[in-house]
């Protein structure tokens, strides 16, 4: 397995792994797939040195990824960073969230980040119990905020506070 920073040509893989994750209700409040063309903007607001976008290869083969994204867009929140974690279904239960993960809170304090923040609905048991594995706290619950197709669904705010390297 192979972590690496992602690059434009690697869109299309990124996108399809996106959309793969939103039939099934678990880990996206988007309810159609999205576009290549409509991911651009995100994509290129990621930066290597503050927010980046990482990729996991098994085989030469994009497997998952994870992005870092400025929390709330405001200044005083410049060390807290919102992560992401996508899973192609075809790797799913290999181990890979658990690398990246492992390689986000590895990485933070690098990135001037001191707090992750994860945003995961209720029902979506694995990612909390991923999440939970690598000592992020519940550190809120929104009661019925998402609605997939006609199911009021919680979400889950699991934070991490980041030790200082010393």
């Amino acid at each position: 397995m192979t972590i690496r920073h992602a690059h434009e040509t690697d869109l299309p893989a990124i996108v399809a792994i996106y959309n793969a994750a939103i039939p099934s209700r678990m880990a996206t409040a988007d309810l159609e797939p999205v576009s290549v063309e409509s991911r651009l903007a995100w994509f290129r607001g990621r930066s290597p040195v503050k927010y980046p976008l990482w990729i996991i290869e098994v085989d030469g083969v994009i497997g998952g990824w994870l992005s870092f994204q400025a929390f709330y867009g405001r200044p005083a929140y410049h060390s807290t960073a919102e992560i992401s974690i996508y899973i192609s279904p075809a790797f799913h239960r290999c181990g890979l969230g658990k690398q990246l993960l492992r390689n986000a809170v590895r990485e933070s304090p690098s990135l001037g980040i001191k707090t992750l923040i994860g945003f995961i609905f209720a029902h979506n048991q694995p990612s909390l119990k991923l999440f939970t594995g690598f000592g992020f706290q519940q550190w809120g619950h929104l009661p019925k905020i998402a609605e997939l197709d006609g199911v009021e669904g919680d979400l889950m705010i699991m934070g991490l506070r980041i030790a200082p390297v010393v």
